[in-house]
Order: C-alpha cells, then sequence, then structure tokens
C-alpha cells in the first residue's frame, strides 16, 4: 500500500498565486530550500517510515516549482537509481518534450498542474500567460507517456467558471481532472461560497462527468474532494456496506491515515494546507515515531464536532483545512458541508 509524502523542496517559484499557502501573508517572505544533505537525510527517514510500517513510498515532490530547485536533477537520479515512482507538481514553465522524457525516464509517474478558472481568472490568480502556457503543457507532458493532471482550487472568484474549465482541458486531452476548495489563508479571496451552492456544482459536474464517460472521453475525473462522498450517498451512488467496522476509516481526508508534508525548512506537518499544525522536525525526528506519536492527535475522530454523528463520517469528514481556515478549528463543521 502506498504512503503519500507531500515533499516540498524549495518554496522558489516563478509566480506569486492569489490563492498560495506559501506567500499568502507575506509577497516578500525568505525563500527556504532544502541543501542536497538535507534531501538526502530526508529520503533516509522516508525509507525508514515505509520499512517500519511496510508501506510503499510515493513522494508528491513539489515547492514552489521544483525544477527551480539547483539539485532538481540530482534529485531525479536518485529517484531513478532507488526505482521509486513520484508524481511532480509545479509550472508549466520549463517543461519541453525534452524535459519531460528525463522526468518520464527517472520515474515519474504524473505531472501535476493548476488552473483556476478561465484565462482571464487564472491569469488574475497568478500571472499573464499562465493559462495558455497550462493548456499547452498538457500536451508535451501526455507525448511524454507521463498523465497529465490539472487540479483546480474552487473559491467565490472562480466556481461558476469550473464547466467551462473542464471542457477546456478535456478539449487538450488532460489525463486526470480534480478539483477542491480554497482554504482561506490571508490572501485576500472571497472563499464564502454557500454550502448548496457548492452542492450545485458537484451536480453539475457529475452530469459533465457522466456525459463525457458516456461519450468515450479517457479523462478521469478524480472525486477528490471530500464532500462527493455526501453527494454520491444522497444521490444513491454510495451505500454504507452492511460489513463496515464501527469507528474504521475506509476513505476520506487522508489527514493522519496515509500522509504526511514535509517543507523546504524540515517542518513535518499533518496537513500542508494547514500550515500551524507541525508535529516534527524531519532533520531531529524519526517519520516513524511521528507518526505513532504527535499523529495520534489527527487520528480522534470523535473530536469533529459535526462529523462525529454523521452515518457517512467514515468515507467523508469534509475537509478540516477549509473549516480550520474558515472557523479557526480543524474539528469544526466544514462550512460548504450543506447536511443538517
Amino acid at each position: 500500500m502506498e504512503f503519500a509524502f507531500q515533499w516540498h523542496i524549495t518554496d522558489d517559484c516563478d509566480q506569486r498565486c492569489k490563492h498560495c499557502y506559501i506567500y499568502a501573508e507575506d509577497g516578500s517572505k525568505h525563500v527556504d530550500t532544502m541543501s542536497w544533505e538535507q534531501i538526502e537525510a530526508t529520503w533516509a527517514n522516508i525509507r525508514d517510515f515505509c520499512a517500519t510500517f511496510k508501506r510503499t513510498p510515493h513522494p508528491y515532490i513539489t515547492g514552489g516549482d521544483p525544477i527551480l530547485h539547483p539539485d532538481f536533477w540530482r534529485l531525479m537520479e536518485l529517484m531513478h537509481d532507488e526505482g521509486v515512482t513520484f508524481t511532480l507538481m509545479g509550472n508549466p514553465f520549463h517543461l519541453t518534450d525534452e524535459v519531460c522524457a528525463r522526468l518520464k525516464e527517472a520515474g515519474c509517474r504524473k505531472y501535476q498542474l493548476s488552473l483556476d478558472g478561465m484565462r482571464e481568472t487564472h491569469d488574475w490568480f497568478r500571472k499573464p500567460g499562465s493559462f495558455d502556457a497550462t493548456l499547452d503543457a498538457i500536451g508535451t507532458i501526455n507525448r511524454s507517456g507521463m498523465k497529465s493532471v490539472v487540479m483546480s482550487t474552487v473559491s467565490a472568484e472562480n466556481i461558476d467558471e469550473i464547466p467551462d474549465l473542464i471542457d477546456a482541458v478535456v478539449e487538450r486531452e488532460v489525463g486526470i481532472f480534480a478539483f477542491g476548495r480554497y482554504v482561506p489563508s490571508g490572501g485576500g479571496l472571497d472563499a464564502g461560497v454557500e454550502p448548496l451552492r457548492y452542492r450545485k456544482l458537484l451536480d453539475t459536474c457529475h452530469k459533465k462527468y457522466t456525459a463525457y464517460r458516456q461519450a468515450g472521453c479517457k479523462t478521469h475525473f478524480s472525486r477528490k474532494d471530500h464532500l462527493w462522498a455526501l453527494y454520491d450517498w444522497e444521490e444513491g451512488r454510495f451505500e454504507i456496506p452492511e460489513d463496515a467496522v464501527p469507528g474504521k476509516v475506509y476513505g476520506g481526508c487522508n489527514c493522519g491515515v496515509c500522509h504526511l508534508t514535509i517543507t523546504p525548512a524540515g517542518q513535518v506537518l499533518a496537513c500542508r494546507r494547514v500550515p500551524d499544525s507541525p508535529v516534527g522536525d524531519i532533520a531531529r525526528d524519526r517519520l516513524a515515531d511521528i507518526w505513532t506519536g504527535p499523529m495520534e492527535d489527527y487520528r480522534d475522530f470523535t473530536r469533529f464536532e459535526k462529523c462525529a454523528e454523521c452515518e457517512i463520517m467514515p468515507w467523508c469528514r469534509g475537509c478540516p483545512a477549509v473549516a480550520k481556515g474558515t472557523n479557526g478549528s480543524f474539528y469544526s463543521p466544514d462550512p460548504q458541508c450543506w447536511k443538517e
């Protein structure tokens, strides 16, 4: 079974996105970057964790833009030599056919890009030209044999553009499309999406996904947001198994289940979208000890104020990061959950 490590090797980036949790509160933030010695030590710590718990590591290597790290290609050689597959999460600006061929050879399985609305909106979020560069990069990634992924962050600023965005990426034959929600982080965006408005988006997207699948579309539409579980349950597409074990988690938020984040400064976070969720230091602490120590607090699912009493809690739990960013508590109700 794979274990996901969202590994930020640098904060260095070509963009200053309005919803970025790295630069949200201070546009002149000091850029942290791991040294090669720190990268090697981090990888050894990850390997030790996976050997201890008999898990297969799947790093999600990111930044900033990871390709801007001075030792990026050295890390790619390390991944290749270790025979480990991984995902890269970055920008489109440095991707060429030659670069993507090298990434595929190194073991990169997927390359994730971001699109946050149609051209005007996306370029406002990020920078002029980013929308077209991202669409063009989908084809570059596909030609290499890697899986292209487009992830969108939904806020009140762009929620009405998501259906059109789906059409745009399908036209470019993206491999995977998914969206999650904006976590309020001091960036000044309007996060106030009403619950029923968000449910309407899920309904619109479900119908669009269904039509595309019936037409033979090869894009995989990932239901990443955990409120999809609530939507599917209400629509009769999901039933609670009769043999479900009470208290056992089967899906939903990965925090405390199969995910850790490591920052360029060496912090280990329970959730990357919750900056004040430190559980250790990669240089000082053994990841295996963090998992059986501080991370235990994130596995007490009875602490969820609303979800703990919900019949689909083991498959949902909403997004605790959005709850934390909106209400100040990781365990407060998800602000977009419409279930009474």
